[in-house]
């Protein structure tokens, strides 16, 4: 999910470039305003869509969805257990996700005020001001569409060596 809405937000930035551009190559348009709470709504919807589409599919194929907390067990076959109930298959696929390890505000002063990359998509406004902390590609492609649709950013990057 996360990767389609990081898509859809690159993709209205690089409209938002389109636009920025647009008097080079003779467009002439008054005043473009961009409204966040638009693109949000629309995003969202799509990923839902998208989503119900990809869970009717498995459906479809005869898939079981499994959702809950796993673990193997010590039968011979190969053997999970989710929520007490055990099943058995000649292939188990876990698909854990991940979630982002937040500092508490003991270890970074402050670490409360922020978000994770998640936030992002929550937002229902977009900020006048951003400070995106990361050098990965995620924190550097948020940084440029918060930058390009009008927050003032700034990616902050850890070094811990002089180079």
């Amino acid at each position: 999910t996360g990767a389609l809405c990081c898509q859809v937000m690159w993709n209205t930035a690089v409209h938002a470039e389109f636009i920025h551009d647009h008097a080079d190559y003779g467009f002439e348009i008054p005043s473009v305003k961009f409204n966040w709470r638009t693109i949000k709504e629309k995003r969202d919807a799509y990923v839902r869509r998208l989503n119900d589409i990809y869970e009717n599919n498995v459906k479809k194929a005869h898939i079981d969805i499994i959702r809950g907390y796993g673990k193997f067990t010590a039968d011979p076959e190969p053997t999970i257990e989710v929520d007490g109930k055990k099943y058995t298959a000649p292939h188990i696929l876990i698909a854990t996700g991940g979630r982002p390890a937040v500092p508490s505000d003991r270890e970074i002063p402050g670490a409360s005020l922020g978000m994770t990359s998640d936030g992002f998509f929550d937002l229902e406004e977009l900020p006048r001001r951003s400070v995106v902390v990361g050098a990965g590609y995620i924190a550097v492609e948020i940084a440029g569409i918060l930058s390009t649709l009008g927050s003032k950013s700034s990616l902050l990057i850890r070094q811990d060596k002089v180079m």
